[in-house]
C-alpha cells in the first residue's frame, strides 16, 4: 500500500498514538482541552497525503525544505498547522512540546505502516522522502504561526505596562505630590501621603524594569540612542542622588581620564543607579561604596566596589542573569533576598547594548567590585 493510502485508511490509528503522546506532555482536562480537537490533526494527516500524491518539481523541493513549501489554508486563509499552533498554545503547550508531537507524527506512521509490509521498494523510499518533507513543512508552519502569536502576545504586554499601567499611576503620582503641595496636612497625612507617592515611585521603577527585561528577553533588545555626553557629568550627577537617597552611606566618587564619547545618557545613569543600588544593598553597613570612572582613547570603565558578604562562585557565574536572587546579611545569617536581580541582568542588557562588557570579582579579602567598559565609539 501507497504511504499516503496508508495514511488515509489509517488515520484513526495515526491520530490515536499522537493524542496519546500528547496526553504525556500536558496534564489537562481532556473535554475542554485542544487534545479532544480531533479535526485539526486530520486535517493535518490530509494535507500530508495530499502532498504526497501532488506532482513536485527541482525548485519546489528546495523551497520546501526551507518551509516555503504550498500552504492549504481553505479554513478562514489559516492551514491546519496553523491552527493547530494556536490550539496548543491556548492549550498551554510549549515550543518544545508541540515540536515533540511532529517528531512523534513521523515515528508513529513510519512504524504502523512498515508493519504493514514487508520490504521497501525504490517507490517506498520515495514516499518516505517526500513524507518527510511534508511533516517538515507542516511543523514550519506551526512553528512560524505559534511565534507570531507569542510576539503578539508580547507585543500586547508591553503596551499593558507601557500606557495602561503607566497612565493611571502617574495620576497617583501627580496627585499625591500636589497634596503634598498645596494641602495643610497633619503629620499622619503627610507620612500617609509620602508613603504612597514612594511607593508610587517604586511601582513606577518596577514597570521600568518589566519592560526592559520583556524587551530584552523577547530578543527586541534594548533602544540604546548614543550621542555625544560627559561620563564624569553622569557620574557626579548620579552620586549625587544616590547620597540624597541614602544619606546614612558613604559613597566616593573617583574620576581620571577623558570620559567624553557616544552613549544614552538615561541608559548610563540606569547603570549607575542598579550598580550603586545594589552595592548599598549587599554591602555591611558602615563601609564605603567607591565608584571610579576612568577613560582613555577607547574606552570609559565604570567600577563599583564594596564590602560585604562574598558572592559565591557558582552565583557569580549567573549573577547576570534575569531572576537570580542574591543574599544579603541578617544579623549572624545570610538570608535569601526578595530583589529578583532584574537590575543586574538589564545592567548588562544595556553594556552589551553599548558594545561593552561587565564582569565582576568578589572575595573576603578584596569584597566584591563590578566593572563594566563603555567603548567610547558605540
Amino acid at each position: 500500500m501507497r504511504l499516503s493510502d496508508f495514511i488515509r485508511a489509517s488515520s484513526g490509528a495515526i491520530i490515536g498514538e499522537w493524542e496519546s503522546f500528547a496526553r504525556t506532555l500536558v496534564s489537562t482536562d481532556e473535554d475542554s482541552s485542544p487534545l479532544a480537537l480531533r479535526d485539526h490533526i486530520d486535517k493535518i494527516l490530509i494535507f500530508i497525503a495530499d502532498d504526497l500524491e501532488s506532482p513536485q518539481t527541482d525548485s519546489e523541493q528546495i523551497k520546501k525544505s526551507h518551509g516555503e513549501g504550498p500552504k492549504d489554508t481553505r479554513e478562514q486563509g489559516y492551514s491546519a498547522a496553523e491552527i493547530h499552533a494556536s490550539l496548543r498554545l491556548d492549550g498551554g503547550f510549549n515550543m518544545d512540546q508541540m515540536v515533540s508531537e511532529y517528531r512523534a507524527l513521523r515515528a508513529s506512521v513510519i512504524k504502523l505502516w512498515s508493519a504493514q509490509s514487508s520490504e521497501m521498494n525504490g517507490t517506498d523510499m520515495l514516499d518516505v522522502t517526500r513524507f518527510n518533507e511534508a511533516v517538515d513543512q507542516a511543523m514550519s508552519e506551526s512553528i512560524s504561526h505559534y511565534t507570531k502569536r507569542l510576539d503578539h502576545s508580547k507585543d500586547l504586554f508591553l503596551a499593558i505596562l507601557g500606557h495602561d499601567i503607566r497612565n493611571p499611576l502617574g495620576a497617583v503620582l501627580g496627585s499625591a505630590e500636589l497634596m503634598l503641595k498645596i494641602g495643610t496636612l497633619n503629620e499622619r497625612q503627610r507620612m500617609l501621603i509620602t508613603q504612597i507617592t514612594e511607593s508610587g515611585w517604586r511601582i513606577n521603577e518596577i514597570v521600568a524594569n518589566l519592560l526592559d527585561l520583556t524587551r530584552a528577553r523577547f530578543g527586541a533588545g534594548l533602544p540604546v540612542i548614543a550621542v555625544p555626553m560627559d561620563f564624569k557629568f553622569v557620574s557626579q550627577q548620579m552620586v549625587e542622588e544616590m547620597r540624597a537617597a541614602y544619606p546614612k552611606r558613604e559613597i566616593e566618587l573617583e574620576i581620571m581620564g577623558d570620559t567624553e564619547g557616544n552613549w544614552d545618557k538615561a541608559r548610563i545613569a540606569q547603570v549607575f543607579s542598579n550598580l550603586i543600588g545594589n552595592a548599598i544593598q549587599y554591602s555591611f553597613q558602615n563601609t564605603t561604596i567607591k565608584v571610579s570612572v576612568k577613560g582613555d582613547a577607547q574606552d570609559v570603565t565604570l567600577s563599583v566596589h564594596n564590602q560585604g558578604i562574598p558572592i559565591p562562585a557558582e552565583k557569580v557565574r549567573r549573577i547576570f542573569d534575569s531572576l537570580t536572587r542574591g543574599t544579603i546579611e541578617d544579623g549572624q545569617e545570610e538570608t535569601e533576598s526578595t530583589n529578583l536581580g532584574l537590575g543586574l541582568f538589564i545592567t548588562k542588557e544595556i553594556v552589551t547594548a553599548h558594545g561593552g562588557k561587565i564582569g565582576v570579582t568578589s572575595s573576603e579579602k578584596d569584597g566584591t567590585t563590578f566593572s563594566a567598559s563603555f567603548p567610547k565609539a558605540a
